[in-house]
């Protein structure tokens, strides 16, 4: 039996996308033929709106296929595998201790760092919001099954902006593509929130796209880890072959993701 990751971009996803592409061609082809609710230059202006709306839903509907076929954990690309075991590589925990990934979606990540991490237990969060009403927490524990960890991991739901631990009750914090996601005007203080957790001495490792519109001057907050006295404090980008190449980056909207590793 395989474990269940699921995809990134959801078919569901796709299908409403296509969906809302299909009902507007046939909105132009009904304002183009009919002369009920609307005449002359109103007429004209709603066949260019939903012509034009047809063709960017459509547009869109196949970038996000090409990217639920480039994630895909059966297809030949496998980029989502190649993140998670890429970035497990940085998540290393002490005998007996305790990792959390925060975001963990089908528990892929969560898993992964547990499979590396033998002698440790790793919690993985999530709030399993409606966009990927395929995810949960029953997913997740029978893909922890599956993989043979169910016995080191657990799952709950949780809020990042306000996460339910004490502080410094981690080892290691983790998380992949999550923070973009969450609408905020200050994304770094997300990070923050997520440092909080972390034990004195603790490691970290965080994927995301850390672009300027989406976090601000990073480079910045580094330079701030490290005043605030956390060690070994770096952003690696993995733009440039170490997950994807310039290329995927550009056309799949990844530019500037990175990971943000260090050490409390």
């Amino acid at each position: 039996m395989k474990p269940n990751y699921k995809n990134w971009i959801p078919k569901g996803m796709i299908l409403g996308t296509l969906g809302g592409a299909v009902a507007s061609l046939v909105l132009f082809l009904f304002f183009g033929v009919s002369g009920l609710l609307a005449a002359g230059i109103l007429k004209t202006i709603l066949k260019i709106v939903f012509l034009v709306l047809a063709i960017a839903l459509a547009l869109i509907a196949l970038w996000m296929w090409l990217l639920h076929r480039a994630f895909s954990y059966d297809g030949k690309r496998q980029m989502s595998k190649q993140i998670i075991e890429g970035l497990s590589q940085y998540v290393i925990l002490p005998e007996g201790g305790k990792g959390l990934d925060v975001g963990c979606g089908s528990g892929a990540l969560t898993i992964a760092v547990a499979k590396r991490n033998l002698q440790a237990r790793m919690v993985g969060i999530d709030r399993w919001g409606a966009e990927y009403a395929s995810y949960n927490q029953t997913l997740c524990e029978g893909n922890a099954k599956v993989e043979g960890v169910d016995d080191r991991t657990s799952f709950a739901k949780g809020n990042a902006l306000k996460l339910d631990f004490p502080d410094e009750t981690f080892d290691a914090v983790t998380s992949n593509y999550v923070y973009h996601n969450i609408p905020s005007r200050n994304r770094q203080a997300i990070l923050l929130e997520t440092l909080r957790v972390l034990k004195k001495g603790g490691t970290f490792a965080i994927h995301d796209v850390f672009s300027c519109m989406m976090y601000g001057d990073m480079r910045a907050f580094v330079q701030r880890l490290k005043e605030m006295g956390y060690e070994e404090v770096e952003l690696i980008d993995t733009t440039h072959g170490m997950f994807m190449s310039p290329w995927e980056a550009k056309w799949m909207t990844l530019i500037g993701s990175a990971i943000l590793k260090g050490k409390k």
